[in-house]
């Protein structure tokens, strides 16, 4: 793994080669930050099976996701197709058949890993950089589209946070959201939403009824910070939630389609 660090806090960041057993077609592989650790009072992230065992699928820390918009001819008829961040996909059989190769460029504050990718008729360089400064783990991405025709885009971060045993409330957002009253969730008079029915047996997920009208910022319960944040530069196009026993997650999705020579970025800010 790639280490960032300050007094306060460490990052880790998974190596796309050394840590590639970790891996599938799901998470992008460039920029997976799969710990941040408070020096002081331990790990601060979870994952949905953590910390009994790991797999690719459900992943740990702060993953994210180009998955749902692989890139494949609209006439193939093979089960293949190329995934930003992954590579060459057996999407059916969700195999990874060839991984795409980053360069990777650090600094004393920030990891930066560039990939050039190339499929069929499409070409694209992605680059993403994650940088720490104080407590604040902005992640950074952005496209550059090379390929003749346009690129359509679905992306989203996956941070998982740990559940509180004294709590019920999870997040708070800056945007407004329609009532909730859900098997899982409902909306408390402060603006929370609450988990419901805790301690739970299995996952909860649930599509947020939400109004984009600003770029998101997301404050979120923690068991052993008290409040911690996220920012993201864009307004969620789709926004569900989250959880199991072990953890809970937000999931702000942006959909982007970039044209031919364009170039596309976004960034999102966790704070600890």
């Amino acid at each position: 793994m790639y280490t960032l660090a300050n007094d306060s806090l460490e990052v880790s960041i998974l190596d796309p080669v050394a840590d590639q057993g970790r891996f599938g077609p799901r998470y992008c592989t460039g920029g997976y930050i799969f710990e941040v650790t408070d020096k002081k009072l331990g790990n601060l992230m979870t994952g949905p099976t953590y910390p009994d065992k790991f797999n690719w699928f459900d992943g740990q820390g702060i993953p994210d996701a180009f998955h749902l918009a692989p890139l494949r001819d609209t006439a193939a008829t093979d089960t293949l197709g190329y995934i930003l961040g992954i590579g060459l996909c057996d999407l059916a059989a969700r195999e990874v058949k060839e991984y795409c190769t980053w360069a990777v460029t650090q600094t004393s504050d920030s990891i930066t890993m560039r990939t050039e990718q190339s499929y069929q008729n499409y070409s694209v360089t992605l680059e993403r950089t994650v940088t720490l400064k104080h407590r604040t783990i902005r992640s950074f991405t952005h496209i550059w589209n090379h390929s003749p025709s346009m690129i359509p885009m679905r992306w989203y971060p996956h941070p998982f946070y740990p559940q509180s045993e004294t709590t019920d409330e999870l997040i708070k957002l800056n945007i407004p959201v329609e009532p909730i009253d859900d098997a899982g969730y409902f909306l408390g008079d402060n603006g929370f939403i609450n988990r419901k029915g805790w301690k739970w047996d299995k996952g909860y997920f649930l599509s947020l009824n939400h109004k984009p009208t600003t770029n998101l910022v997301v404050i979120q319960k923690h068991p052993k910070l008290g409040l911690v944040a996220g920012t993201c530069s864009y307004a969620p196009d789709y926004f569900p939630i989250w959880g199991n026993p072990f953890t809970f997650s937000w999931e702000p999705y942006l959909e982007h389609s970039i044209g031919h020579g364009q170039d596309f970025s976004w960034w999102i800010d966790y704070e600890f």
